[in-house]
């Protein structure tokens, strides 16, 4: 196991170059470099119609933002423009900027945002908070209720339960997490009906000011409807995954066995089909909370105004933020493979028959 663990942590250093070297690769593609933004701004167009990047580009210019030629700019002074390219960094070549991006990192350096004015890890370190608590209340909700829930399920297949359940399910599941909450909104925080929860924020603006048990009160009051909103929309595939991995044990014959020797339908379900059913669910965890830490709670965090990494990277993303865009990258890769890694080995806590020495040779 050791050795195993030792391996799977070496490996995520060519893991991590690898992904940033492609993304690195397709943002060198990608129109629109933060050179280019800051152009339109000073010569007062908005990036995002590319005028400027058409009157700025010379026809020199080369795919995306790296290495950009802006002979022919009008209305600007070419001192001006090789001063935002120093000042960017696209002065140097794009394997050289890759090289210093690297070696930066190596020391947990994540440079300073392009237009935030604040260190890229400050930024991070500040919205942290707001996604730690929507992926992973949202996570262990979504498992506390579709584990038992799957269960039930299996042992009661085809039954008058199995099908309400099951219709309930896929409702949920084919109605976008995004409108659930819009609903929630409209019900309970002021939208149409009632106002007992907030639709914004994180905490109240005395929040500070509250005792402990108020300010734990007052952290749940406000992520409910997002949770809620989180877990209706993603639940269904983790219910059906358990009841189908029982299902699947189920009909084995140990399972055969074990009741010809008169145990208990509790113990053959829970001493016997358990452990070796839950291997699959567990193998999906480090996907369902990565998927709701970074992906799953963007359009989230825009409608109920949670200011965490999901909008963050966003943002980052349309404005060209490069030191934001990688720094959030290398930092979602890095605990992505961790949380993977951490999942495998809970593999040997569910199983303890699993050799990974074994399974490696």
């Amino acid at each position: 196991m050791l050795a195993y663990i030792v391996r799977r942590l070496l490996l995520i250093i060519p893991t991590l170059l690898g992904i940033l070297l492609l993304n690195f690769i397709i943002i060198q593609a990608a129109p629109g470099g933060p050179v280019e933004q800051m152009i339109a701004k000073l010569e007062g167009f908005d990036a995002a119609t590319g005028g400027a990047t058409s009157r700025i580009s010379g026809g020199g210019a080369e795919a995306g933002a790296a290495g950009a030629n802006y002979r022919g700019a009008q209305g600007l002074d070419p001192k001006l423009i090789e001063e935002i390219r120093v000042m960017y960094g696209f002065d140097k070549s794009a394997p050289e900027r890759f090289w210093i991006m690297l070696k930066s990192y190596a020391q947990l350096d994540f440079g300073k945002s392009f237009f935030r004015d604040a260190q890229v890890t400050d930024l991070i370190l500040e919205k942290m908070p707001v996604s730690i608590s929507l992926g992973l209340w949202s996570t262990l909700i979504m498992y506390l209720i579709s584990i038992p829930l799957g269960i039930a399920k299996a042992t009661r297949h085809g039954s008058s339960f199995d099908v309400w359940t099951s219709s309930a399910i896929i409702v949920g599941y084919a109605i976008p997490a995004f409108l659930f909450a819009v609903l929630l909104i409209v019900l309970f925080a002021g939208g149409s009906y009632f106002s007992w929860f907030p639709s914004r924020g994180l905490t109240s603006n005395d929040f500070d000011e509250l005792s402990l048990t108020g300010k734990m009160l007052d952290y749940f009051w406000h992520l409910a409807l997002p949770i809620t909103a989180l877990v209706i929309g993603n639940f269904a595939t983790l219910t059906f995954l358990t009841k189908n991995s029982f299902l699947d044990e189920i009909g084995k014959q140990y399972v055969v066995t074990a009741r010809a020797k008169g145990l208990t339908q509790n113990r053959v379900l829970y001493g016997h089909v358990f452990r070796n059913a839950m291997l699959l669910i567990i193998a999906g965890f480090p996907s369902a909370f990565i998927g709701i830490f970074f992906t799953g709670s963007l359009l989230i965090e825009v409608i109920f105004s949670l200011d965490g990494l999901g909008l963050l990277g966003f943002e980052a993303a349309i404005s060209r933020d490069y030191p934001v865009v990688f720094g959030t990258l290398f930092m979602f890769t890095l605990l992505g493979l961790v949380v993977k890694l951490i999942g495998d080995i809970t593999y040997t806590l569910v199983d303890p028959r699993i050799d990974f020495d074994s399974r490696e040779g």
